[in-house]
C-alpha cells in the first residue's frame, strides 16, 4: 500500500503523463483515496462491487471533510485523502459505520497539523505517512480502539470531530498559510 500510493504521487510530481483519479481538484489526493483501498482490495481478493463501494466511501468522505474545509488551507488535503482510504479499508475489512468513525477520529487525532507548502516530490513523503496512518487507524478501529473525546480535539461525534479539524484548517491555519508562503517566497537560492 505504501509502496504503490507513494510511487504514485512520486511520478506525478515528476511529470510522468499517466492519468489520475482526483479528488476535490487534486490529484494527489485522488491517489491518497485510490490507491490503498485498491491494493487492499486486491490482495485480500475483494470483489469488483466491494471494492466499488470502498471507493465510494473513501472518496465520499473526503468530498464530505473537504466541503467545509474549504478549497485551499495550509491543511495538507492528503491528510483528508489518506482518513477517506482508511474508511475505504475499514469497509474493506468487514466493519461498519461505528469503525469508520472510529477510523476517522483515529487519523484526526494523529495528523492534524500537517503543513501543506505547495505541490512537490516531497508530497510522496506526506502521502505515505497520511496512508500508514490510515491503515494503522482502520486496523485500530477494527479492534474498537478509537482516540476518545477526553484527548485533544476529538469529540464522541465524530462529526463534530470533522468540523474541528476543518475549523482549524479553515480558520485557525490563516496566518501559517502567510507564513509558509513568506517563507516560500523569500528562501536564498
Amino acid at each position: 500500500i505504501l509502496a504503490y500510493t507513494s510511487a504514485a504521487c512520486d511520478a506525478r510530481m515528476a511529470g510522468a503523463m499517466i492519468p489520475v483519479m482526483s479528488n476535490s481538484g487534486s490529484g494527489n489526493q485522488g491517489i491518497a483515496a485510490t490507491m490503498p483501498v485498491v491494493v487492499y482490495a486486491e490482495e485480500t481478493g475483494a470483489d469488483e462491487e466491494r471494492l466499488i463501494r470502498a471507493l465510494t466511501l473513501s472518496h465520499l468522505t473526503v468530498i464530505y471533510i473537504k466541503q467545509s474545509l474549504g478549497r485551499l488551507s495550509a491543511l495538507c488535503g492528503c491528510v483528508v485523502a489518506a482518513s477517506g482510504s482508511s474508511c475505504g479499508l475499514v469497509y474493506l475489512m468487514g466493519g461498519g459505520f461505528d469503525e469508520v468513525a472510529a477510523a476517522v477520529k483515529n487519523m484526526i487525532a494523529t495528523l492534524t497539523g500537517m503543513l501543506c507548502d505547495g505541490a512537490k516530490p516531497s508530497c510522496a513523503m506526506k502521502l505515505m505517512s497520511g496512508v500508514s496512518t490510515a491503515v494503522i487507524s482502520a486496523m485500530m478501529a477494527m479492534e474498537h480502539r478509537c482516540v476518545t473525546a477526553v484527548e485533544g480535539i476529538i469529540d464522541n461525534d465524530v462529526d463534530r470531530s470533522i468540523r474541528n479539524l476543518t475549523r482549524i484548517g479553515r480558520d485557525g491555519m490563516n496566518e501559517t498559510d502567510r507564513l509558509v508562503l513568506d517563507i516560500m517566497t523569500h528562501k536564498c537560492d
